[in-house]
């Protein structure tokens, strides 16, 4: 969607992103190449420490866009999910899905990538294989480092891993946008997409992917989901689901209609 977000906001988003970076929490990482070089950092949750990232995630203009694609009379905020790669930054965006991370199960699942840099290949502009969404099939989730603590947990959850490089460019179509600060990119949980590093020498590749949720949507309690990781641990203090039970409540605030 072209131009969907105002100047204003655009500006309240690179400096709050900005001071996150400046003072990480306990709930960011920094995700590291061999190679070396650069900076991919991440943080989750941002909107319960930023008053400019709360009030974004419920604008009208972004959550009525949600509520559009997903059909969904009301929209609930599951998360928002900072992705900065700095220029000089090899490590790439790994292939996969973002629903196997998540304790979810439902149809009213979208997320709602906002780039705050002008985005293109160069500087990691991420990358969708065209109806993936709609194969049936729920692909293991790969860890973004290679010293994740997560990465034995992945391999042994009993999904197949998602298809490599080499099979998306012979056998499927990839597509991608170049972005200028106030588009947006709406996909699917179930889309295949991935992205290169930032191989620019000056430009930022800064962006927000905000999680938003329907009615039909319900938490599932099952191992390896993102939710455990213990770094997350003052957030999970928060959280009171059982199984099968719709997100509901203060981590999950409803955002449509507003």
């Amino acid at each position: 969607m072209r131009q969907a977000i105002g100047g204003n906001w655009l500006q309240r988003l690179r400096q709050a992103v900005d001071e996150i970076m400046a003072a990480p929490a306990s709930t960011a990482s920094d995700y590291r190449s061999e190679r070396g070089g650069g900076r991919f950092f991440s943080d989750f949750f941002m909107w319960r420490r930023s008053e400019s990232i709360d009030r974004f995630a419920r604008c009208p203009e972004i959550v009525e866009l949600a509520a559009k694609f997903m059909n969904a009379d009301e929209v609930f905020l599951f998360y928002d999910h900072l992705l900065v790669k700095e220029p000089g930054t090899s490590q790439p965006t790994p292939i996969h899905q973002d629903l196997p991370y998540w304790p979810l199960s439902g149809e009213q699942i979208i997320s709602v990538w906002v780039p705050l840099d002008p985005v293109t290949v160069d500087s990691g502009a991420v990358h969708y294989v065209s109806g993936s969404h709609r194969w049936g099939t729920v692909f293991a989730p790969q860890a973004f480092s290679n010293d994740s603590t997560y990465s034995q947990q992945y391999a042994e959850m009993d999904l197949m891993p998602p298809p490599d490089a080499d099979e998306i460019q012979t056998k499927h179509r990839s597509i991608y946008w170049d972005t200028q600060p106030g588009d947006v990119v709406l996909h699917h949980p179930l889309t295949l997409h991935y992205a290169p590093g930032n191989s620019t020498a000056s430009v930022r590749r800064r962006a927000i992917a905000f999680r938003y949720v329907g009615s039909d949507a319900r938490y599932q309690d099952r191992a390896g989901h993102f939710l455990t990781n213990p770094n997350l641990a003052s957030i999970l203090a928060q959280i009171d689901l059982r199984d099968g039970a719709p997100l509901r409540g203060a981590m999950f605030p409803r955002v449509w209609p507003p």
